[in-house]
């Protein structure tokens, strides 16, 4: 079930999407609300799930994995079983950070951080060995343009009050 929010709920999340080591005093005099009601939203919106998790966003170059790869895969197996191992086949490899299935010609996109193209070589020969492919296409990124964790809050279900 999707969470109903107000508009102080959004504002809210907007704030702690921006910075979520804001405190609650901080929080609760940025959204106009006293401690306690803004504790008890933070509370519900963790509660309903609409809240994740909090985590801190490191720079990836200064902990020396500057490069993003998007692999592209493509399989000829569609099988639950098989979905399994590569679920499996990926989960445990810290360096790949989004696995997406696709539509199209692409089965699956992942992301992947790395220092290099050795690195890269390193981890797409770990992949290989954990799980049967058809094709594998990557891409490197030269430039970031946009990279953000910041939804947009213009399509959260309202409450009316």
């Amino acid at each position: 079930m999707i969470g109903i929010m107000d508009e102080t709920d959004c504002k809210l999340l907007n704030l702690i999407q921006h910075d979520a080591a804001l405190s609650l005093d901080e929080l609760s005099e940025r959204a106009g609300l006293s401690r306690n009601a803004c504790w008890r939203r933070i509370k519900r919106l963790e509660d309903d799930g609409i809240i994740k998790g909090r985590v801190t966003l490191l720079d990836a170059s200064r902990i020396n994995v500057g490069l993003t790869a998007f692999i592209a895969l493509r399989t000829t197996e569609h099988s639950a079983t098989w979905l399994a191992q590569f679920s499996n086949a990926v989960r445990d490899i810290p360096e790949i950070i989004g696995v997406y299935r696709m539509t199209g010609d692409v089965d699956y996109l992942l992301q992947a951080v790395i220092p290099d193209v050795a690195a890269y070589d390193r981890l797409y020969q770990r992949l290989i060995g954990r799980i049967t492919l058809a094709d594998v296409s990557s891409s490197f990124v030269m430039q970031e343009i946009k990279a953000t964790t910041v939804l947009p809050l213009d399509y959260a279900p309202e409450r009316r009050g």
